[in-house]
């Protein structure tokens, strides 16, 4: 639950080279009368108003949305540049437009966002996926493989919009795995998006809080969670797209932003299997911290800290011992 990312980031290459890469820098006016919009100057006019609204990515998130409303892909974009925009299509951009000028994040105007080889429906139900939490997902997928077998089960805590426990169980060696989330809305979500993805009659949805909703007796090979680890005092410094869009309490955590994984870190033990794996997310700065709770829980062993791609601490990992 990356809260750096700003909230309004889309994943998507970069833009294709050319002649029209000055043009986008340089100012643009609406139409003269008579004239239409066409595709290039209304990409260009557009991402100068999404910059004087603080849009950090304005020309890409400009893109996305025109090539969502015109049902294009953005490379077709740059192919059609001096198409003409019919007076439908400019009814149906300018609402989208206006909502990433309120800096309602991008992927809640369009309703999807990708996710690793998956690509999901979210809205304001749910936190928006993180890059940070693809690394998540990518650190399970790798130690689940070293144990060369199938038939795996594992529990997703905190699942939001389904998007850990759906990429496992597309890409992972997994059976099952039950998703916990104590919110029954964005578990209204992850039904949906395991419909569409086939994946329904494997995921097992749970509504509760942490591992309340585990049976007695039951066991995971791996647990896995991204949590919300935002301290109360730091949510008025992030950006709009996160503090006014997402939900607070997908974000927010007391003591630092450490309870809810400290008391997941001290309950899992029960849950895993010997030899199982605990991995969770965490915010900048808190790896260490996390690592010190882990250390406290004499049935875990020593505790793994992987960066990501931007360098920080960001993926706190320990086995259960006995495996």
């Amino acid at each position: 639950m990356s809260t750096e990312a700003g909230g309004g980031r889309a994943r998507g290459g970069a833009s294709p080279e050319g002649s029209s890469r000055s043009a986008f820098h340089e100012p643009v006016s609406p139409p003269p009368e008579g004239e239409s919009w066409t595709v290039l100057r209304l990409l260009r006019w557009s991402a100068q108003y999404l910059t004087e609204k603080g849009v950090a990515e304005a020309r890409l998130d400009a893109e996305h949305l025109l090539a969502h409303t015109l049902e294009l892909s953005r490379l077709d974009l740059y192919l059609q540049f001096e198409r003409p925009l019919t007076p439908d299509e400019l009814v149906r951009f300018k609402p989208l437009l206006l909502d990433r000028a309120r800096r309602r994040p991008l992927q809640y105007i369009i309703g999807r966002t990708s996710f690793r080889e998956i690509e999901v429906q979210v809205d304001e139900r749910v936190l928006i996926p993180r890059p940070e939490t693809e690394e998540l997902v990518g650190a399970v997928l790798a130690r689940s493989r070293e144990w060369g077998r199938d038939g795996l089960r594992a529990l997703d805590v905190g699942t939001g919009s389904g998007i850990i426990a759906l990429s496992l169980l597309a890409e992972g060696p997994f059976r099952e795995v039950v998703a916990v989330d104590r919110s029954p809305e964005a578990l209204e979500l992850v039904r949906v998006n395991a419909r569409e993805l086939g994946l329904e009659s494997r995921v097992d949805l749970r509504e509760g809080h942490l591992l309340d909703p585990v049976h007695e007796g039951e066991r995971f090979h791996v647990v896995v969670a991204n949590l919300p680890y935002v301290a109360p005092e730091d949510l008025p410094g992030l950006e709009p797209e996160v503090r006014v869009w997402e939900p607070e309490m997908a974000l927010v955590a007391p003591d630092h932003g450490l309870s809810l994984l400290r008391e997941l870190i001290l309950g899992s033990p029960r849950v895993l299997f010997p030899g199982g794996l605990l991995a969770l997310e965490v915010g900048a700065g808190q790896a260490d911290a996390v690592a010190r709770i882990m250390d406290q829980e004499p049935s875990l062993g020593a505790p793994l800290i992987l960066r990501d791609l931007a360098r920080q601490d960001r993926i706190v990992m320990a086995t259960r011992d006995g495996g």
